[in-house]
């Protein structure tokens, strides 16, 4: 993708360096790899409240997201998230 990031690329970021063991990435700009939601779901964030979530996300897609125009996360310890499907 010349312009924007790929869905995969994000996907795999992710998994590699947040031990991500659950990762959803849509393509929320028609394709174009402009806009992403993505939901992580990490060991690494237990004990972390959402700010600290969301700046280790960060740091770790600094690249990707200094390529896009939007980026929306929502992240999960692999206990929450298991919670939140019994739902």
């Amino acid at each position: 993708m010349v312009d924007g990031v790929a869905s995969a690329q994000l996907d795999a970021t992710i998994r590699e360096k947040l031990n991500a063991t659950h990762v959803e990435v849509v393509d929320i700009s028609g394709g174009c790899g402009q806009a992403f939601e993505v939901v992580v779901v990490s060991p690494l964030f237990a004990g972390k409240g959402v700010l600290m979530r969301h700046r280790l996300v960060n740091a770790a897609l600094k690249a990707e997201i200094a390529a896009i125009h939007a980026f929306t996360q929502k992240d999960y310890t692999p206990e929450e998230w298991a919670k939140k499907q019994q739902q």
